[in-house]
């Protein structure tokens, strides 16, 4: 089965201060965030793989840019959070599991040749940082069994951070995109994830990559850090 991949990019991104998609940032390098993550994409899975990416503010940029990639449109990208973008890609995903990333996320091209092999079992995963727990980032607890058990930015006591690049198995799409559905319009997808480990009792490893960079570009200094890398 063909992997899918979901790229988020339907935000605003106003704290970056630009006046394109955040997504469509320049690295050093000459690419943009989200060449970067298709090269990445590409690198680990092959160009025959499948990418939807979830647009609103100034869509027709990301389209230009990207006019091989698949589509799917958050309409109310100023009203809602990515909770409501994820939804819309699940519900428009084929079978099988989905690779999703934010779309601001710089990263190391091995993070995703990790992520296929675990991608290959069909386990939920998400990636983690436990290299530095921030207080705005988005922090994790595990129960017993080693699982993700707490995600979210008000954790207490997180182990470490979520990087951003996720995946749902087959088996467990449909429970978490019931969730995401349930969830605030401002709410996270992490919210979603929360719930369906609460309430469907699905299982999601924390799948470290703390010998690899990934940066969230959210402010400029975010910025210049993802260019050391690149």
């Amino acid at each position: 089965m063909t992997t899918q991949v979901v790229i988020l990019a339907a935000g605003m991104g106003t704290r970056l201060g630009r006046s394109l998609p955040k997504s469509l940032t320049e690295l050093n390098d000459g690419r943009t965030i989200m060449q970067q993550q298709f090269d990445n994409i590409h690198h680990a899975f092959g160009k025959k793989v499948k990418i939807t990416v979830v647009v609103g503010y100034k869509l027709e940029h990301i389209i230009e840019a990207f006019p091989d990639a698949d589509f799917v449109f958050n309409e109310q990208y100023d009203q809602t959070n990515t909770s409501k973008s994820l939804m819309r890609a699940l519900a428009a995903s084929s079978n099988g599991g989905v690779l999703w990333m934010n779309g601001d996320v710089v990263f190391d091209p091995e993070v995703l040749v990790r992520a296929a092999k675990v991608v290959a079992t069909d386990s939920s995963f998400v990636t983690v940082n436990t290299d530095k727990v921030s207080d705005e980032e988005v922090k994790y607890t595990v129960g017993a069994e080693g699982y993700i058990k707490e995600l979210s930015k008000t954790v207490t006591g997180g182990l470490g951070e979520a990087v951003g690049i996720n995946y749902v198995s087959s088996s467990d799409k449909a429970a978490l995109l019931r969730q995401l559905g349930r969830v605030d319009d401002q709410d996270y997808f992490e919210r979603g994830i929360e719930l369906a480990i609460e309430q469907d009792g699905m299982l999601v490893e924390p799948m470290n990559i703390s010998d690899f960079y990934a940066v969230e570009v959210d402010f400029a200094e975010d910025l210049e850090r993802a260019n050391l890398f690149v």
